[in-house]
């Protein structure tokens, strides 16, 4: 007979030993993250910074298993909170902090996220676009932040793909028609350009200003948040934290190595169906393609503020060189990332700043940006009025109506950092149709 081998008390000990501290991590880790959360959470409704700029999480409840899946793969938790658990589910705890990365509904092991634009209290209009870039308008394509992609890594692979897309149409234009005119030499753009040229098309690129497109109107020195991004020809751009003079001179060299030529300082007026293509009117010429491809920035024409002495020469609505105004007392005028980064700079620079926001919180600025404005503060560089508004500008002073007092400040300078007007007319002029997403997809 053989008898069954009796176990020690000792091998339980050391066979149960290593699952015993993996639960106990597991559960310390747990319950640090739901402290986590909770604290983002609180931080984030007492700042009123509860409506997230770009693309971002609808979390489904009913499916959510709190696994913290989402939470994991989100690349911007290193920086600072986006998503936590509540009452074991995920939430989106810090909404101003998302950028739309989209990494976190892959991630879900359930499904129960959906990415959407917009939220029930605050609307986002974009142009109606099929999943393969296209318009309503046959033959006129969308990509990048004009779509609503802002992340420069979204851009660049959407650029990409817009253009892999047009190439399977295999246009065939003449000796004097172009297959595609690409709008614009931002991240989208510039991208799309690139897998152009990788694929003997016929095409010209657009750009209004110069190379860079919208990351090209950051403040100097401003710190543009990325991921790895695959470029057409050049391969990986390894960006992670990096300055606008930087990543602008990625894009340089990729330009210098590919020989790849863009049209700067041309601005598209017009683009009018003809035939089975398009003629695109610009300040220099006029261009016949079969394509379009639209990769402007979102912001359009600057918004004004329409107070009188708005038209005086001090008065502008970006922030190129805060150096130019060391010494100078500025009114920066916003709520937004390009406000708070201008204001931040011209205080950093040396110049005596004060944000003017009509607002009483700045609800859409990363917490990067709110930490460099709160260092001035405290650094006695800059000062902030909330709950004001410009009356009227003059020669060396501006009145502003703050919290329902009229008062003057002496004033060298103004910036306007109001946003801008979504090329809307542009678009209908074309027949492009645009919605209005209110959380939704």
């Amino acid at each position: 007979m053989v008898l069954a081998r009796r176990e020690e008390p000792m091998e339980y000990l050391i066979y149960s030993a290593p699952l015993a501290i993996y639960v106990i991590w597991y559960l310390v880790s747990r319950s640090r993250l739901k402290r986590q959360s909770f604290v983002a959470q609180k931080e984030a409704i007492e700042a009123g910074l509860t409506e997230p700029a770009s693309l971002h999480p609808a979390i489904d409840y009913t499916r959510c298993i709190g696994c913290g899946s989402c939470v994991s793969a989100c690349p911007e938790q290193e920086h600072h909170t986006v998503l936590g658990i509540i009452d074991g589910k995920a939430d989106l705890v810090g909404p101003t902090n998302c950028i739309g990365h989209g990494a976190c509904a892959p991630a879900c092991p359930v499904d129960a996220i959906t990415l959407v634009f917009g939220t029930a209290r605050r609307g986002v209009d974009l142009p109606k676009v099929s999943p393969w870039f296209e318009t309503n308008v046959p033959g006129v394509f969308v990509a990048g932040e004009l779509g609503g992609m802002g992340l420069i890594r979204n851009a660049v692979e959407q650029g990409r793909q817009a253009m892999a897309e047009i190439l399977s149409r295999r246009p065939r234009g003449d000796g004097e028609e172009l297959d595609v005119v690409i709008v614009g030499a931002g991240p989208a753009g510039f991208s799309a350009s690139l897998a152009a040229l990788e694929a003997k098309l016929r095409f010209v690129t657009l750009e209004q200003e110069s190379l860079g497109g919208c990351v090209f109107q950051y403040p100097r020195g401003k710190i543009v948040m990325t991921q790895p991004a695959v470029l057409p020809i050049v391969g990986k751009v390894k960006v992670s934290l990096t300055t606008k003079e930087e990543l602008l001179n990625v894009w340089l060299d990729a330009q210098k190595q590919t020989g790849l030529t863009i049209n700067e300082n041309e601005r598209v007026e017009s683009v009018t169906p003809s035939g089975d293509g398009f003629v695109v009117k610009t300040s220099k010429g006029e261009y016949r393609a079969r394509t379009v491809l639209l990769s402007v920035g979102r912001r359009g024409t600057p918004r004004k503020l329409g107070a009188p002495g708005e038209d005086r020469s001090k008065v502008v609505y970006r922030l190129i060189d805060p150096e130019q105004y060391v010494g100078q007392r500025v009114l920066v005028v916003g709520g937004g990332d390009s406000a708070l980064e201008a204001a931040a700079s011209l205080a950093e620079a040396g110049a005596s700043a004060t944000l003017s926001y009509r607002g009483d919180a700045f609800g859409r600025a990363k917490q990067r940006n709110r930490e460099r404005i709160k260092a001035a503060v405290e650094h006695g560089s800059l000062s902030i009025l909330l709950k004001s508004e410009i009356e009227e500008i003059g020669a060396e002073s501006v009145r502003l109506r703050h919290e329902g007092q009229s008062i003057e400040i002496a004033n060298d300078a103004v910036i306007v950092n109001a946003g801008g007007v979504l090329p809307t007319d542009f678009l209908k002029s074309i027949g492009i149709a645009v919605e209005t997403k209110w959380g939704t997809a």
